[in-house]
């Protein structure tokens, strides 16, 4: 039970948990630039988006109750009926800063035929069930499907 509170405050909180680990940004930091001359974007705290970082290197202790993505990737997404209506597939960081979305694979059968819809963290939940994570949102499988579908084909090289 300890377990599936601390891993739904975890995804609750996911928005906030590169806040938590990164001390605020002096207000009147130039930008950084590169050695190739490039400039570095400072978007405040969280990953500078460009060529040099906005700091030096500075490192985390990760807690056991901490969520990493190489956990929540894979895992099945689950409806309030125990039904399993997708998997998730990649986590979104937006602007570098904090976790926007999880893209959620729909649909499909070994990979073929799959579509893509990003889900807001707010609205899913997880927990280790019996020793298997879980992942759980408040639809079902026709309606996640008809969300707005995402195209990894159109984002950045």
């Amino acid at each position: 039970m300890k377990t599936m509170i601390a891993a739904a405050i975890a995804v609750a909180t996911m928005s906030t948990a590169v806040y938590a680990q990164q001390p605020a940004a002096p207000a009147a930091q130039p930008a950084a630039t590169a050695a190739s001359g490039a400039d570095a974007t400072i978007v405040g705290p969280g990953i500078t988006m460009g060529m040099a970082a906005a700091s030096p290197l500075k490192t985390v202790e990760i807690k056991s109750s901490d969520l990493v993505t190489s956990k929540l990737v894979g895992l099945n997404i689950y409806n309030k009926a125990n039904e399993e209506v997708g998997e998730i597939s990649d986590v979104v960081i937006g602007n570098g800063k904090s976790v926007i979305g999880v893209i959620a694979s729909v649909g499909g059968f070994l990979g073929l035929g799959a579509s893509y819809v990003v889900i807001d963290p707010a609205s899913m939940a997880v927990a280790d069930d019996n020793g298997t994570w879980k992942a759980y949102v408040d639809t079902n499988k026709d309606d996640l499907s008809k969300a707005p579908k995402f195209d990894y084909d159109k984002l950045k090289k």
